[in-house]
């Protein structure tokens, strides 16, 4: 029979909850491979948004026969498509990246948004990856731990557009590309880390933990932003 200590449970990290880094490392490969087929095709557009449709197909179909979930399969291999289709349609091989610029620019406001109105991003994918609905935002330690960890996100986020906005209206495609991998996971994994620290140090000595949200009053939208 093992110590207590063997049998406690390895606490959970964000990561755990959250996952990343799959999708983030699929997501850099099409951009790779556009990059790649557009510089060795001589600057060639078609051929690099060939090389970046055939990428994201062979990911598709490799995540598919793993048994991924449809949807998320086939929503990679769209974003792909759309921006070949955007690309294509301006002839510029630059703008292949500017559906990513725009996502990030969306992703980075909606973010900060929400810690605003007080339903923080991040207190809504952990609270429904642990089925929790919204019993979260009625513990105010909780609430505001996840205020506090989503600005990292938002952050994480206006990082992306104030590297890739200067790249992209430069024309610097293979820059592009280079950011576009060192801005994927390892900008997620160091965002998942430092925001689970944060969470952590933000709920009071002798709280439950994320599973486990305490009875509290409601949080309303008109109270002050939960990042506060």
């Amino acid at each position: 029979m093992g110590s207590a200590a063997e049998r406690a449970p390895r606490p959970e990290s964000l990561a755990d909850l959250l996952g990343g880094r799959r999708g983030a490392v699929d997501a850099t490969l099409p951009p790779v491979a556009f990059a790649a087929g557009w510089l060795l095709g001589g600057e060639s557009l078609p051929i690099g948004v060939g090389a970046a449709l055939v990428t994201g197909a062979a990911v598709a179909g490799w995540r598919w026969r793993r048994g991924h979930r449809p949807r998320s399969v086939l929503l990679g291999l769209l974003a792909v498509c759309v921006a070949a289709l955007v690309a294509l349609r301006t002839g510029r091989a630059e703008d292949f990246f500017l559906v990513q610029l725009v996502a990030n620019a969306a992703s980075a406001l909606a973010w900060a948004v929400s810690i605003v109105v007080r339903w923080p991003l991040l207190g809504v994918v952990v609270g429904a990856a642990l089925r929790q609905r919204t019993r979260w935002r009625r513990d105010p330690a909780l609430l505001r731990a996840y205020g506090r960890g989503s600005w990292l996100w938002a952050a994480s986020y206006v990082l992306r557009v104030a590297v890739f906005l200067p790249l992209w209206l430069g024309g610097q495609v293979v820059a592009l590309s280079v950011a576009r991998v060192a801005l994927s996971w390892p900008l997620v994994a160091a965002t998942l880390a430092v925001s689970w620290v944060v969470v952590r140090r933000s709920l009071p000595a002798g709280h439950p933990g994320l599973r486990h949200p305490l009875a509290g009053e409601p949080a309303t939208s008109a109270a002050a932003p939960a990042g506060g």
